[in-house]
């Protein structure tokens, strides 16, 4: 089968490789459609130890398909099934998930190799993270599942009320998500971003807009902002989608008295951020870091997309063929597009 293989920063190829086995309790899954992410592209650029700890190494996370076989035990799955799976599970059983926060679990399983025509899903993933979904959504559109449960979990973190003012800085595809399910709690949502295809995109899904462009410090790209909020207050919510620290600075100044800040977007190891003591203290800010998703915001977001209160097509720039895969990293990096699938 064809599959694309990392061999380093900024070296992928699509190679024949073997077709996977699956053992006990695994599934192997002929992969319909796989979508490229943010994670995708930067360890194209950079690589990421935790996802490759040795190299060459399969390439790919996000994906849906139909299961071709399944291993000894498997019950929950047979052939013919159209299933979507995140790409890690919890243990279950460390310190992190004994107190119920599994997105911190020290032994994640992961999942990569959907950038190929055939995947394995390892046994803790197929138990707990694997899920069959209807002939109504299609495979394309089931595909980002990982990233909107990762936003699934940001948006139960961040106390979002009916009624409630919210600020999305950086209208990408996961800020784009954020839009979408702040308004399914009832807020009423703030864009802000540098890119007027992005803005334009948020605007259609219903946010009022601020374009940056020309700004440079986050206190002035914040004041623009929040002139949009009620009395020009701030936001009750604030939510960064960039990775950037100066974004993350700019979220805070967001906020109004009392608000939330949700630091969502990963930044560069060991990259500080500043933040005004005072006004943590006397306007009683509220800053989360939020990251990855659990078992619980997986199903919630399948649950999105198999009933369509969330359309995952939304989110792509274009459907490609597989051998597209390089084409699509480098043209998300020029900005082209935001997200893309692929087709095996």
């Amino acid at each position: 089968m064809r599959a694309y293989m990392f061999y380093g920063p900024g070296d992928l190829r699509l190679e024949d490789i073997e077709p996977g086995t699956p053992g006990p309790g695994e599934v192997a899954v002929e992969v319909k459609a796989a979508a490229t992410c943010g994670t995708d592209l930067k360890s194209y650029r950079r690589g990421h130890p935790t996802l490759f700890p040795t190299l060459p190494a399969r390439f790919g996370h996000e994906f849906a398909g139909v299961v071709t076989e399944v291993g000894e035990g498997v019950t929950d799955f047979a052939p013919g099934d159209r299933v979507v799976a995140a790409n890690t599970a919890p243990c279950g059983h460390c310190w992190a998930c004994s107190i119920g926060r599994e997105s911190l679990c020290e032994n994640l399983e992961y999942l990569n190799g959907a950038f190929a025509e055939q995947i394995v899903i390892p046994k803790a993933i197929v138990e707990r993270n694997t899920y069959k979904i209807p002939d109504t959504l299609s495979f394309e559109a089931a595909a980002p599942l990982e990233p909107l449960s990762t936003v699934v979990h940001g948006i139960s973190e961040s106390g979002i009320k009916l009624g409630d003012t919210v600020v999305v800085n950086g209208a990408g595809p996961i800020g784009q998500m954020f839009i979408k399910l702040a308004q399914l709690r009832g807020a009423s949502v703030i864009a802000a971003d540098r890119s007027e295809g992005r803005l334009a995109q948020a605007e259609a899904a219903g946010a009022r807009t601020v374009n940056l462009t020309g700004l440079e410090t986050p206190e002035e790209c914040a004041a623009k902002i929040t002139k949009l909020t009620p009395s020009g207050r701030g936001a009750d919510v604030a939510v960064e989608a960039v990775g950037l620290p100066q974004v993350w600075e700019q979220t805070v100044h967001c906020l109004r008295p009392g608000g939330t800040a949700v630091l969502f977007g990963g930044t560069p190891k060991g990259a500080p951020f500043s933040v005004n003591s005072s006004d943590m203290h006397y306007k009683e800010y509220t800053l989360k870091g939020v990251y990855h998703h659990q078992p619980r915001y997986v199903k919630i977001a399948v649950e999105l997309l198999s009933t369509g209160k969330f359309d995952g097509m939304s989110l792509c720039s274009e459907v490609r063929p597989l051998e597209a895969l390089v084409e699509s990293l480098e043209d998300m990096a020029q900005g082209k597009g935001s997200k893309y699938i692929l087709r095996p």
